[in-house]
């Protein structure tokens, strides 16, 4: 029992807790081991493969076909020098059939956090649609909202805003 009167013993419980605590942080179980313990089948999703590409989680203009496509400010709609991108974005997409492609939505630092998640969701979305009718199977692309939190400039120009506010491509193992 610790004394409150005893600085020795208020010491001893602070170094105790201390060590308790670094301990179960390092010893966080896998999700794996998270799964099983929860009796819930592994996760399938896209989020749980592994990446063919850049290990950043984005195609940032890397890969060979994909191209990133930008938006206006406070815009989710594609314009057609996007369509055009998109469309042979489509077709690295319909050469690599093993792959299922993540699209992220990004945003520029203006706007709210919630804000900027909800519109970087509209732009993946958007995007996603319109693949869909250049014959993309939905299935094989999935969304995903970055909001503000991956810019690729943090500047504080119209410049830096422009390319922040984009649709990039992440194509992920099957």
């Amino acid at each position: 029992m610790i004394c409150s009167g005893s600085r020795y013993s208020r010491f001893l419980f602070l170094c105790l807790s201390t060590v308790a605590l670094s301990v179960a942080c390092k010893s966080t179980p896998k999700s794996e081991d998270l799964s099983k313990a929860e009796g819930q089948p592994m996760d399938s999703s896209v989020s749980s493969k592994e990446m063919n590409y850049d290990a950043t989680g984005s195609d940032s203009g890397k890969i060979d076909g994909l191209h990133t496509v930008h938006f206006d400010y406070d815009q989710s709609s594609i314009s057609s020098e996007s369509r055009k991108e998109l469309g042979e974005n489509a077709e690295w997409i319909k050469g690599h059939a093993n792959s299922t492609v993540q699209i992220e939505g990004h945003c520029d630092k203006r706007g709210s956090t919630e804000y900027n998640l909800a519109l970087g969701e509209r732009r993946a979305k958007a995007v996603k649609h319109y693949l869909t009718t250049l014959g993309i199977k939905s299935k094989r692309m999935t969304v995903i909202s970055y909001g503000e939190e991956k810019p690729l400039d943090n500047g504080d120009s119209e410049d830096a805003f422009a390319k922040n506010r984009r649709a990039n491509f992440v194509p992920l193992n099957q």
